[in-house]
């Protein structure tokens, strides 16, 4: 019996705006597309955090048991500035501005986007499939929604007509909007528009000649819409109908909403039964921006070379901090919060070796049973990290009241906790054993544990300042040093 049989996990549906109880498609079996990155640029921050709370939720699923195809796209052409259907191709600027290939800009910040979440302890999608990869499929859909009249060509460009496409479904209602609304909100078309209504988006554009990007089609040299790629390659790897896309908050409008339409112009039905939209981080109280310098790249947080925090910070730490949210709340990342974040991530861990080591004895003063429960209902209620989280803290404290022989617990209860705490930790919240994140552990380690012989040198010779002092001047650095019985030993706070 697979886990899943026993749990009855809710999802807030944002089409539905509340939370729904999941019932896959295919019993057993998860479908999930998840809107990858543009790579033109450093993966950001904020796009790390939705990626990671995806993550999160395909770790759930498959340790529940499921079948999980992970689909997470990257867009390599067609996603104009300013997500707009006029202007220059992002990755085609970059390549322009740098004097490079457009194929150099998507390969050098593809590199980058996978070594970072491969740093964040990222399980790889089931399929990664990339925008150029699928000209012929965009083509395809783009054929099938001319035929049925919800697309109208003009000079070589093809736009969907979203006017008509409302007659018979509701454009708008991922987002809220009424088209009405909509129309009443904007501009007036020009006479050098070639649309319809300032609605309509591009399902194709024709290439100017200075445009690098481009490919034959019936209608022209040009390239394709940038919504049109995730409805592609979704239907093709998922189905036309498949369970769960996410993205971040952002994405909601206008690209998901034009998904949804397309999917449902061309196949004639609803692609998506739920849709999941992750929040968006802010740093020191406000958006995260290039443009006002209030910015911070991962491996700079890894490095600690920026100027915005005081040290540098594990991934593990920096992972810690984003499960402490729920995927759904805005977070706020200040250096602060990262300090507050690499304390509760060490005395996690010093828990969990702590739990290894601990004596038996012959009856439980912990409620090992009930404790899992509250763990999973977490879990199960919208992937609650914040509340799993807290749970595990519950376990911790108890951990430390039984080493210090204040409670005890059977040894069938602390390997049932032992295995709840990994199951939680490591496979789901998908953290690692990390002490600095830099690579120099086994160094720092090294170093503490000869101050340390210095230290105990200085006591034998009754120099009992230069002894405080390598403990005070430790301390300040986040090193704490414990005396014991067996010894002295230390841990990173």
């Amino acid at each position: 019996m697979q886990l899943y049989q026993s749990q009855s996990l809710k999802i807030y549906n944002s089409l539905s705006g509340k939370k729904e109880i999941f019932e896959p498609l295919n019993k057993g079996h998860v479908g999930m597309y998840v809107c990858g990155p543009t790579v033109y640029s450093n993966v950001h921050l904020g796009n790390c955090r939705t990626f990671m709370s995806f993550d999160m939720i395909f770790r759930y699923f498959k340790h529940l048991g499921y079948k999980v195809r992970y689909v997470r796209n990257i867009t390599d052409a067609g996603h104009l500035v300013d997500d707009a259907d006029d202007g220059e191709d992002k990755i085609a600027k970059k390549a322009r501005l740098e004097k490079l290939e457009p194929m150099e800009v998507v390969q050098r910040y593809t590199v980058d986007f996978h070594n970072i979440l491969e740093k964040f302890n990222f399980l790889p999608p089931s399929i990664e499939p990339t925008a150029t990869g699928h000209i012929i499929e965009q083509m395809e859909i783009i054929k099938e929604i001319l035929q049925k009249g919800y697309a109208y060509e003009v000079n070589g460009s093809v736009y969907f007509d979203v006017a008509k496409f409302n007659e018979t479904n509701e454009y708008g209602k991922l987002s809220g909007r009424k088209l009405k609304d909509m129309i009443a909100n904007t501009r007036e078309l020009t006479a050098q528009d070639e649309k319809k209504s300032p609605q309509d988006f591009a399902l194709w554009k024709k290439a100017e000649p200075q445009h690098i990007m481009r490919w034959p089609s019936p209608w022209g040299d040009g390239f394709p819409g940038w919504h049109l790629e995730c409805t592609a390659m979704s239907t093709k790897y998922l189905g036309e109908t498949f369970d769960i896309h996410g993205g971040g908050m952002d994405l909601k409008f206008p690209h998901h909403e034009c998904e949804i339409a397309q999917a449902e112009a061309c196949n004639g039905r609803s692609p998506v039964k739920y849709w999941m939209h992750a929040n968006m981080l802010t740093m020191n109280g406000k958006k995260m921006a290039k443009s006002t310098g209030n910015n911070i790249l991962p491996g700079e947080i890894f490095s600690g070379e920026n100027t915005v925090l005081s040290k540098a910070f594990a991934p593990s730490v920096v992972r810690f901090f984003m499960m402490q949210a729920h995927y759904t709340s805005i977070l706020d990342l200040s250096n602060e919060a990262l300090l507050a974040s690499e304390k509760g991530y060490h005395r996690l861990m010093e828990a969990l070796e702590v739990l290894a080591h601990l004596e038996t004895g012959a009856q439980s003063h912990f409620d090992v049973e009930t404790w899992k429960k509250l763990g999973y209902d977490a879990m199960n209620d919208d992937f609650n990290t914040p509340i799993l989280i807290a749970n595990l803290f519950d376990a911790v404290k108890r951990i430390n009241l039984i080493k210090e022989g204040k409670e005890s617990i059977t040894p069938g209860d602390k390997e049932l906790l032992q295995q709840a705490m990994n199951a939680f930790v490591f496979e789901v919240l998908g953290l690692e054993r990390q002490s600095l994140g830099n690579g120099n552990s086994d160094k720092l380690s090294g170093v503490v544990e000869l101050l340390i012989q210095f230290r105990m040198e200085a006591r034998a010779n009754k120099d009992f300042a230069t002894s405080d002092r390598i403990r005070d001047e430790l301390a300040a650095l986040g090193i704490q040093l414990k005396d014991g019985k067996e010894g002295t030993t230390f841990s990173v706070s």
